[in-house]
């Protein structure tokens, strides 16, 4: 499997979730997000799974973290929420129905899960899978040594590790009932500081 076989539809609904999610984070945040994309899909692949929501998959990887930034940070709901609801906007003003409106956002929220099932949800499924993976490394070795490196060859990971741990840590301290508070207290620092992919880049920035 390769990237090109896996590349994102080329809407006008994902191309605006792609400049939203430029516009306002950061590099490293911004390649997270492709990256979650193509984790997604390469666990479908992996799982011989078709026939899901590709665009919807997709502007869901892409502003999954948007509530993280300071211009979408709301001061009670999460940041996943937050996110979520950005989506609905977006996709409201392209034209979507209602229903496919708040599935956008169910699986933005889903993604901060400790699972989703995927005969419940398989986009849900899919995005929780992929950010876990890029996050806590969970999973890290489903997908093919030659896809992932391809994938953090075209999106590195620059400083993910450190700002997100601390956008997250900031989240879980101003609002402890949410899925922050969770994914801080079991381990979120460490385990993006031993994440296999953390690990792999600094090997092969010392070559």
């Amino acid at each position: 499997m390769q990237m090109k076989d896996v590349a994102p539809p080329s809407t006008p609904v994902a191309a605006a979730a792609s400049r939203l999610a430029g516009d306002y984070h950061s590099a490293a945040m911004l390649n997270h997000a492709m990256r979650s994309w193509y984790w997604a899909r390469g666990i479908a692949a992996m799982e011989c799974r078709t026939g899901f929501d590709e665009e919807l998959l997709l502007v869901a990887a892409l502003l999954h973290d948007l509530g993280t930034t300071e211009a979408f940070d709301n001061h009670t709901l999460s940041y996943e929420e937050a996110g979520g609801h950005a989506a609905v906007a977006l996709t409201a003003g392209a034209g979507w129905p209602k229903s496919r409106r708040q599935r956008v956002m169910e699986v933005i929220v889903r993604h901060n899960w400790p699972s989703v099932d995927p005969e419940m949800d398989f986009e849900g499924y899919l995005l929780e899978s992929a950010t876990g993976l890029d996050i806590t490394g969970a999973r890290s070795d489903v997908l093919s040594a030659n896809f992932v490196d391809e994938v953090l060859h075209a999106y590195p990971r620059l400083g993910v590790a450190q700002e997100f741990t601390a956008c997250v840590t900031s989240q879980a301290e101003r609002k402890p009932s949410t899925a922050a508070h969770r994914i801080v207290g079991n381990g979120l620092a460490e385990k993006m500081r031993d994440h296999p992919f953390e690990r792999r880049r600094h090997v092969e920035s010392d070559l």
